[in-house]
């Protein structure tokens, strides 16, 4: 409550006509519901919850109050779920959606059209892997990592993990004053108790239930009682309400029913075309592993919405998962058309001039993203990747520099979440794909080994280690690193041609062959492969 306080004059008079003047004071007291909804508007959630505490302490019964503190308490706590996450270790164990084990190429995300060279596909030539350094985009898009080749596992799932971005709630329906006892609030205990509660009366009442629906969902994590109330009301709109479709939809898909979050939003997209049910019917396709499907429900929504921003963003992140590079870069630059600041289509598209073999137009990107003021290790990292390989040798070291300082910055000050040992061995991985190329082999061995010692999962950095061994001579190491990057990621045709060379320099043919034949069926155009394979046969009939 804030109180203004300014003094009056007070005139007397007397028989000596003297004036005098004494204080009164005039106050001015702001209404603290008012103030509780500046607070709200202002998005100072916690001011607003701390001063609607209060005047529910006084009268419990203010559903206004009520009905605000519910909503500030959704908006602090809201996750934005119309994107696709990663698959968790619940989505890796408990998966009743069975696909089939070998789909066609193209299909399934389960195997993108990734080992082919036509079609606007990324060829397994040319994949950021060992041949050169790999830029990163500096953020973690939704659904990338659960869709790469072999890493839908439960080691996977519990080794990723993706926050949520977070975005305001609109306030829905007006407020209203009904006096319930289950309503108030219990000292010391939970703001809400659903056990509490009479649905079937919220359900009647559209603004109260739809702030406690999206309470039950986002602060309560409860989907079962918030599906119990969206029922409700669905019938008490006579099925004619898309929100509680929309809402119901979301209680379905988290707790895994896909299907039935299918028909759901489905049906609110038949009586309101939203954005929000656009993208998570696609995203429901896209955990039934329908990728063509989902691709479709977002040209369905683009041509709905043809400047919504993130409808787009969707649809190129789906086709970059299938390896339809091409097609991604297209939408990306349609995206910079509406949203000239869309940091991740300038990274994305920056990327993908890098491994179009356009190191130039890749540093403008990267030099844009500066100018806009983003300041992260992976775009220093990946501005000395550009710089190097537009021949600019005398930037390069110094930006990868510059990366490993902030890393350094970062472990330093505890900064967990701008910096990790991930990202960090991935430019000290860059670092000695730079040296390699310059003729420094032992800056590549102390780069390399650092890598490990920060990942030792880091499969190309075994497989270069291997290679550099097997120059060496030390064709036992070199064999005992393409192992374990066969262990690691055996989608890499890398480590299988390597550990077949280093295999029949040791006279093992039968593990030569072995090893060949699965490097050609993971990259059949592979002319090292084609030939190495041609000799081992010769060896074995002669």
């Amino acid at each position: 409550m804030t109180t203004l306080s300014a003094s009056a004059p007070s005139l007397s008079s007397s028989s000596s006509t003297s004036t005098s003047s004494s204080s009164s004071s005039l106050s001015i007291t702001v209404d603290p519901l008012y103030l509780a909804q500046m607070y709200y508007r202002r998005r100072s959630y916690d001011q607003c919850i701390e001063i609607c505490t209060n005047l529910l302490t006084n009268n419990p019964y203010d559903q206004a109050v009520w009905l605000l503190k519910t909503r500030a308490l959704t908006a602090r706590t809201y996750i934005d779920d119309v994107e696709w996450d990663d698959e968790g270790i619940a989505e890796v164990l408990l998966d009743d959606n069975a696909v089939a084990t070998a789909p066609r190429p193209g299909t399934s995300l389960k195997r993108p059209m990734t080992a082919m060279g036509s079609g606007g596909n990324t060829s397994a030539a040319i994949r950021p892997m060992t041949a050169s350094g790999r830029p990163v985009t500096g953020f973690a898009r939704p659904g990338t990592s659960s869709a790469r080749p072999g890493t839908s596992s439960v080691d996977a799932a519990f080794r990723g993990n993706r926050p949520g971005t977070s975005r305001v709630m609109t306030a829905l329906g007006r407020a209203i004053r009904l006096g319930t006892a289950s309503l108030m609030a219990v000292p010391g205990g939970p703001f809400i108790i659903p056990e509490r509660l009479d649905f079937r009366k919220y359900a009647a009442r559209p603004a109260l239930g739809k702030a406690l629906c999206d309470y039950l969902l986002y602060v309560n994590h409860n989907p079962r009682q918030a599906l119990e109330l969206a029922s409700l009301a669905t019938i008490q709109s006579n099925y004619n309400d898309w929100w509680w479709k929309e809402r119901l939809g979301k209680c379905y898909y988290q707790l895994g029913l896909y299907r039935d979050a299918e028909g759901q939003f489905a049906s609110s997209i038949k009586h309101n075309d939203t954005v929000a049910s656009y993208l998570q019917l696609a995203m429901v396709y896209q955990k039934l592993d329908q990728p063509s499907t989902a691709q479709d429900i977002y040209q369905k929504g683009i041509e709905t919405f043809p400047t919504d921003v993130t409808l787009l963003l969707g649809s190129a992140r789906l086709h970059d998962t299938m390896g339809n590079t091409e097609l991604a870069a297209n939408i990306y630059r349609r995206v910079l058309t509406i949203d000239a600041g869309c940091i991740e289509a300038i990274a994305c598209l920056a990327s993908h001039s890098f491994y179009s073999d356009q190191p130039e137009m890749s540093l403008k990107y990267y030099r844009r993203l500066l100018q806009m003021g983003v300041v992260s290790i992976e775009l220093w990292c990946n501005l000395g990747l550009a710089t190097f390989h537009a021949s600019q040798y005398d930037l390069a070291l110094s930006c990868l520099h510059r990366a490993i300082t902030l890393a350094n910055e970062g472990d330093i000050n505890n900064d967990t979440s701008s910096t990790n040992d991930t990202v960090t061995s991935d430019v000290w991985y860059n670092i000695s794909c730079i040296a390699i190329n310059l003729g420094d082999i032992n800056l590549a061995f102390q780069a390399l080994h650092i890598v490990l010692a920060l990942d030792p999962n880091h499969a190309e950095s075994h497989i270069n280690l291997g290679v550099l061994e097997a120059r060496k001579g030390n064709d036992q190491n070199a064999l005992s690193h393409a192992s374990t990057a066969q262990r690691i990621a055996p989608w890499l045709y890398e480590g299988w041609y390597n550990g077949a060379l280093c295999s029949l320099r040791t006279g093992d043919m039968q593990a030569a062959y072995t090893q060949c034949k699965k490097a050609l069926e993971i990259f059949p155009e592979h002319s090292d492969s084609q030939e190495l394979l041609s000799q081992i046969q010769h060896e074995i009939l002669t």
